[in-house]
């Protein structure tokens, strides 16, 4: 459970490294907000699916404002923050089902969804990194290492 509660520390630190990142160039580099905004809508989709509720409803490519995108952060935080706080090891091999984009039904453990959540968000991080450098913007260092340093 350390190293799931690990991971979500960092998600939280990297999305917030680019949040600050895009707001001050806000309005030059509309490809690596929609990739944010993919990350933080796939954060919540996710979480609305471990919570037992229906998804169907999130768009998970769609255009966000950046201030969303800022509240959007804060809201997945709080829900994941929460939602991490009571688990313990046992539940990280407990099944969830849960029904895709297209309503296809899946089961997968908690631990391989958690995982996923993780490192889908690391991927966009660094397509949103290669987006600003190719824009002649600084890349956001968002290292694990540098997180726990």
């Amino acid at each position: 459970m350390e190293t799931i509660q690990k991971m979500f520390e960092h998600l939280h630190w990297a999305n917030e490294r680019i949040l600050d990142t895009l707001q001050k160039i806000e309005g030059e580099n509309n490809g690596a907000l929609r990739l944010f905004s993919h990350i933080l809508l796939t954060e919540k989709l996710w979480f609305t699916r471990l919570q037992g509720l229906d998804s169907s409803h999130i768009a998970i490519w769609e255009d966000v404002h950046i201030d969303a995108c800022a509240e959007l952060a804060k809201q997945n935080e709080q829900s994941i923050t929460s939602f991490l706080k009571n688990l313990t090891n046992r539940d990280l091999d407990n099944i969830v089902t849960y029904k895709n984009s297209k309503g296809i039904e899946f089961q997968n453990t908690l631990r391989e969804i958690l995982t996923h959540v993780a490192l889908h968000g690391h991927y966009h991080r660094g397509q949103i990194n290669l987006r600003l450098r190719s824009e002649r913007h600084e890349p956001v260092n968002v290292d694990f290492i540098t997180f726990v340093r």
